[in-house]
């Protein structure tokens, strides 16, 4: 069960109609071309996530403030004995794991 959509974030919404008017430096071109990843990887993990089998509630976008400190979780699944924060990515190119790191 879906208890939150996902939304474009507001700074995404803002970089897109920027880019329409001005045209972007090189720094700024890179922040757009990964807002635009990252909200499109967010979006790809909701369709997998719509096809999970097991009874869950989901909630997306989940702005949260503790000591006057904001942060987000992308995703947070709670289902039968389990919660999951999730922190989604969406990254390019060979990413090789050993038992002691990640190599991209």
């Amino acid at each position: 069960m879906l208890l939150k959509r996902r939304s474009v974030p507001d700074e995404l919404m803002s970089m897109r109609f920027l880019n329409i008017r001005m045209e972007f430096t090189e720094k700024e071109r890179f922040h757009y071309s990964n807002l635009e990843k990252d909200y499109e990887g967010e979006v790809k993990f909701d369709l997998l996530a719509e096809s999970l089998e097991e009874e869950r509630l989901i909630i997306n976008d989940l702005l949260l403030e503790v000591n006057n400190s904001f942060f987000q979780i992308d995703a947070l699944i709670i289902s039968q004995g389990m919660i999951h924060l999730l922190d989604i990515k969406n990254y390019q190119g060979d990413v090789t794991w050993n038992r002691t790191n990640f190599l991209a």
